[in-house]
């Protein structure tokens, strides 16, 4: 009798059974800290936004704070378009780490200073790309809430 080479059908699903439960372990170890990730690049780009409207406030004192993210985008420097940010956050509604952004600027006062704003970043899909929403305005503390959009007086990130 011949004697055949290989793995018998047990063993084949002895291997298989252990693949699935060392990815049933590792799976949702992965979507937690890519959910992790989202977040920290949300508050990163944040702070980027803060610091940019700082500056856009300092390059344009006679505007104040500006009137839209696309302002301190990509452009030629200028006050329409100061070329602070890159494309990706200086647009009109940004998007980036399953995060979507929302910039809305204050009243501007008898001299047409802008002197206030507010920003968002809420999960694109919440609970999938991200857990927590932030909030920074123009004191640049950046502030977080779990179930709903962040606002003035939520939680400061620590």
């Amino acid at each position: 009798m011949k004697k055949q080479k290989g793995f018998s059908l047990i063993e084949l699903l002895i291997v298989v059974a252990i693949i699935l439960i060392i990815a049933a372990i590792a799976i949702p170890n992965l979507l937690k800290a890519r959910i992790s990730a989202n977040e920290s690049s949300a508050v990163g780009s944040l702070r980027t936004l803060t610091t940019a409207n700082v500056q856009y406030a300092a390059q344009c004192p006679n505007l104040g704070f500006p009137v839209s993210l696309v302002n301190i985008g990509p452009g030629a420097g200028d006050c329409n378009a100061a070329a602070i940010v890159d494309n990706v956050l200086g647009v009109a509604a940004p998007s980036k780490s399953g995060y979507n952004f929302t910039y809305g600027p204050g009243a501007a006062d008898a001299a047409g200073v802008i002197s206030t704003y507010t920003m968002n970043a809420d999960p694109v899909t919440p609970g999938v790309t991200g857990q927590r929403h932030f909030f920074s305005d123009q004191s640049g503390v950046i502030r977080y809430a779990q179930a709903a959009a962040a606002a003035v007086g939520s939680p400061a990130l620590q």
